[in-house]
């Protein structure tokens, strides 16, 4: 089974560390990537880029809309994605806790969502 992995943040928490402190905690992070990737269960493991890049598209009066900025106001923003193939839910879970957001950055809100995937389009 599938699951996607949703890292999430808190822009405001993240804004108010150091310079130095951002970078100590994101030097840990390659090293647990590495290990997600060792399990050879991941199939996409990605970053998303700064908020104010972000487009929003919906539909209105038929045709799309585009808007700049997430879609919704909250607290915290997903930061990141990947996505698992694992054997059953307790594979999943093992897998997940090795990512960065489950492990460390405690300060700046990182949290993670899994969510099994009832459809999946890929290789």
């Amino acid at each position: 089974m599938k699951y996607l992995g949703l890292a999430y943040y808190s822009p405001e928490a993240f804004a108010a560390m150091t310079p130095q402190a951002v970078e100590a905690l994101t030097r840990q992070c390659p090293a647990l990537d590495e290990k997600m990737q060792a399990t050879g269960k991941m199939l996409v493991s990605a970053s998303l880029g700064d908020l104010h890049t972000w487009k929003t598209l919906r539909p209105r009066g038929g045709r799309t809309q585009v808007s700049d900025g997430p879609y919704t106001e909250a607290k915290e923003v997903v930061g990141g994605l990947f996505i698992i193939d694992a054997d059953d839910e307790e594979e999943a879970l093992r897998i997940a806790s090795m990512h960065p957001a489950a492990t460390i950055g405690e300060e700046c809100g990182w949290t993670v969502e899994l969510v099994p995937l009832d459809f999946y389009l890929g290789r």
